[in-house]
């Protein structure tokens, strides 16, 4: 089974960056598409950005537009999530998710 491990989380003030990564060792990875979701407190999850296998093809919410950049590295298994211009609206916990499968999570806050 898929195992998914974010990490990268943590506090910054807005105009911040941080960079998350997903790491997915020991299986299959570079052919399925992988997305990062986020949930805030009181609120759905909703999807962030997601990039395709081989063509990379990357799709953002339109709030990220502009400010975060999804990659991935297949010969490390890795995603990354680079965050800039942070907001406070961003803070959530960000997950990443490939073929049904979610990892734990990493919390990101946003002061103001």
């Amino acid at each position: 089974q898929v195992q998914l491990v974010e990490s990268g989380g943590g506090l910054v003030q807005a105009g911040g960056s941080l960079r998350l990564p997903c790491a997915a060792p020991g299986r299959s990875f570079s052919a399925y598409v992988i997305g990062w979701f986020r949930q805030a407190p009181g609120k759905e999850r909703e999807f962030v950005a997601a990039i395709t296998g081989r063509r990379t093809n990357t799709y953002y919410e339109d709030s990220v537009k502009g400010r975060f950049t999804i990659s991935r590295d297949n010969s490390k298994n890795t995603v990354f999530l680079q965050m800039n211009s942070l907001k406070p609206e961003d803070t959530a916990v960000y997950y990443c998710k490939q073929q049904g499968v979610w990892g734990q999570g990493t919390q990101v806050t946003v002061s103001s």
